[in-house]
């Protein structure tokens, strides 16, 4: 991996990251809240129910009571697309001191917020005891680390910024391919629309809208720019700003209008049925598309779909990864860090992530496992020149707070579609986000 050509690159997102939080002491150790050496059972909270991260998740688990044949596995994830509906169930359980075994979140500024209530412990020991410091890039334990202790284990990387499209509703618009610039692409949807029958851009439930927000951000400012926004102190005022937010409340007209009623996989789904020519998803689309039946669509890629980045994106890889950490007071601890094995182990990583649609966090992951998108994927992750900008939808750079107040700026602009308002409430949530 390219650990000295993204260290510069890097150090952005973890200063980002990790502003704002309280230091924590200690490498771990139990707090009294479960049974130290309770190997018996493991509860992995997670929200992988959908095709693709389900069967990813199934993949592991085969392996992990492969290899702890006395220890149940407890799956208890939560419906809901990038995890809205788990995180609030699982706010309550930690709350009120009834955590699961293992809880998976975002690495990065998404896990703030645990670490600063103390929710979950540093890994530090585990990392050390499994050497996984040299299987891991640097610039992706640097993203994991705070004030010196590492919290979560990461068992992929997503990419965020991808195009999927149809290229028969394309062809019979007279697109001539993907577009590759935001007024490109605001060009090509006005043309589905005017010459085909089809939708133009398939959205799903609210937070694909964020997600799409953020493509747009990058596509329209730039990679510096994007990154430069969740600084401390960034001004979401600017002229720039507002042409962006302008251009996407311009490509919000050509999306379908039941938006609210279906999650990612139905307005994915539309662009392989022929339904709708473009879709802007993380490349768990990928494995939702290619998957077989019954979960997977059983498509061809090339054939029923084709993929590029996101318009005004080529060239940057907006990441995320998932992770797992080890809640304080687990109820088994035992069986929380043998479920972090794993996550953590290249078996597992590679059993999960080409159902995922992902790629392995780790470094020493078989290459040949990873084909058509994620051979892709995989090359450009490594490439040096490849620039990296942080989801913060998918918690990189915003913390649980900041995340909601953009939600909640985007919800009202469904309502009202007012951008100068939008723009309002995106200033106002940097502000005050407490990073």
């Amino acid at each position: 991996m390219r650990v000295r050509a993204f260290r510069s690159r890097w150090t952005v997102f973890a200063a980002v990251a990790m502003t704002g939080a309280l230091a924590m002491s200690g490498c771990g150790g139990d707090d009294g809240g479960g049974s130290k050496n309770d190997k018996s059972e493991v509860e992995v909270f997670s929200w992988w129910t959908g095709p693709g991260e389900a069967d990813g998740l199934q993949a592991m688990q085969a392996d992990f009571e492969k290899r702890n044949p006395g220890t149940k596995f407890v799956n208890a994830a939560i419906a809901g697309g990038s995890g809205t509906q788990a995180k609030a169930v699982l706010a309550s359980r930690l709350q009120n001191r009834k955590p699961p075994d293992s809880f998976q979140g975002h690495a990065g500024a998404e896990l703030l917020d645990y670490i600063k209530a103390g929710q979950i412990e540093p890994l530090d020991d585990f990392y050390q005891q499994n050497n996984l410091k040299s299987v891991y890039p640097k610039q992706l334990l640097d993203q994991i680390t705070y004030k010196g202790h590492i919290y979560s284990v990461p068992v992929n990387i997503h990419r965020s910024n991808v195009l999927w499209y149809n290229p028969d509703i394309l062809k019979d618009a007279g697109v001539a391919g993907p577009p590759t610039s935001i007024p490109e692409f605001i060009t090509a949807l006005k043309a589905v629309k005017d010459k085909t029958k089809k939708v133009p851009l398939s959205l799903g439930a609210q937070w694909t809208a964020d997600h799409l927000l953020e493509n747009v951000l990058l596509g329209s400012l730039g990679t510096d720019a994007y990154n430069a926004l969740w600084q401390p102190g960034a001004d979401w005022g600017t002229p720039a700003v507002a042409k962006a937010l302008n251009e996407f409340g311009e490509i919000m007209k050509y999306t379908t209008l039941e938006a609210a009623s279906t999650d990612w996989q139905g307005a994915a789904k539309a662009v392989v049925d022929d339904k709708a020519a473009f879709n802007i998803m993380g490349d768990w689309a990928y494995g939702y598309f290619v998957g077989a039946a019954p979960n997977g669509l059983g498509k061809k890629l090339d054939t029923d779909f084709k993929f590029a980045a996101a318009p005004g994106t080529e060239g940057t890889y907006m990441w995320l990864s998932d992770s797992f950490t080890l809640p304080k007071g687990a109820p088994h601890r035992a069986g929380a860090e043998a479920w972090l094995k794993e996550v953590s182990s290249k078996e597992g990583q590679d059993l999960f992530n080409p159902k995922k649609g992902s790629i392995p966090a780790r470094k020493d992951a078989d290459k040949s496992l990873y084909t058509g998108y994620l051979q892709t994927a995989f090359e450009e992750w490594n490439n040096p020149q490849t620039k990296l900008a942080g989801s913060f939808w998918h918690g990189v750079n915003a913390n649980n707070k900041w995340h909601t107040d953009i939600d909640t700026a985007i919800g009202l602009f469904l309502q009202n579609r007012d951008v100068a308002k939008l723009q309002q409430g995106l200033v106002s949530a940097a502000k005050n986000s407490g990073q």
